[in-house]
């Protein structure tokens, strides 16, 4: 899902990557609805307070609205400063940055409301603009590293691209095109999955209350998770091939070797100081 980038990305690892972190930017944002009276995944309706806001003069409450904004750019700005920067050295550090960066800010949320929420004003404003920065680098992220291909806090754009497509797909041409039907495919599994995730997130709220942060935070480190387990399964398995190739045995090669050897009657043979590839010339 995240080691992947931009062109080189098929739509199975949009479709994972925009279906988890979908679900998990439909939970933020119900839960901050329910907690804070404010949506967190988008800033949509908070230009349009924005502009309220100036137009009524309560500059103190212009200066907070336009920090969230700010802090749903910044996010975005962070999460795309890390790709193109750390890219060349490893793309899935540069790519799991800024969730990580986002799971601490959630579970900043989720530590702070359980044991210390006074439901002030000042808290209220301080925490809503943790979950705007923390979904700015979400939805940074997955539109940077495919190609803006997917974006997964919000669902205007979503909404208005499945409209577009669905009325091409009225004729038959359209319809056995399979980039579009991708694309379509892509975009009804982001939609799909920010529904759930928000119907998750308003009927488990009353039980866990700040703890569905939690549980947003688990959902996030599957999406790490995934790409460092295929990671450092493939390492596994180029091991083992080091292995056959050069009869040089390391423990990562005789554990794959124990592993899918078991019909085999043949263990795995002492390090051969004088060892040549197997198509070497004799």
């Amino acid at each position: 899902m995240l080691r992947n980038y931009s062109n080189s990305r098929t739509l199975g690892d949009n479709i994972r990557l925009g279906t988890l972190t979908a679900f998990t930017a439909g939970t933020i944002n119900i839960a901050s609805l329910l907690i804070f009276l404010s949506f967190t995944s988008n800033v949509t309706g908070h230009y349009a307070i924005l502009a309220a806001e100036i137009s009524q003069g309560n500059w103190t409450q212009v200066l907070v609205v336009a920090g969230w904004i700010f802090l749903f750019f910044f996010g975005g700005f962070i999460a795309n400063l890390s790709v193109i920067n750390f890219n060349k050295k490893s793309k899935y550090f540069a790519h799991a940055l800024p969730i990580i960066l986002e799971i601490l800010c959630l579970l900043a949320v989720g530590i702070y409301g359980q044991f210390y929420y006074k439901k002030t004003l000042e808290e209220t404003e301080m925490l809503v603009a943790l979950m705007l920065f923390a979904t700015g680098l979400q939805n940074g992220l997955t539109a940077s590293i495919s190609n803006f291909s997917v974006k997964t806090t919000h669902l205007t754009g979503t909404t208005t691209d499945l409209g577009i497509l669905f009325s091409m797909f009225t004729q038959k041409k359209f319809r056995k095109n399979p980039e579009l039907i991708g694309r379509a495919k892509l975009l009804m599994s982001i939609m799909t999955a920010y529904l759930l995730g928000a119907v998750f997130s308003g009927l488990t709220y009353y039980h866990l209350e700040f703890r569905v942060f939690y549980v947003i935070s688990v959902c996030l480190l599957v999406v790490i998770g995934y790409d460092f387990y295929k990671i450092n399964l493939r390492h596994f398995q180029t091991e083992y091939r080091y292995y056959k190739i050069y009869h040089k045995p390391t423990l990562l090669a005789f554990l794959y070797y124990r592993i899918h050897s078991k019909d085999e009657k043949r263990t795995v043979s002492r390090p051969n100081t004088n060892a040549k590839l197997v198509f070497s010339e004799k």
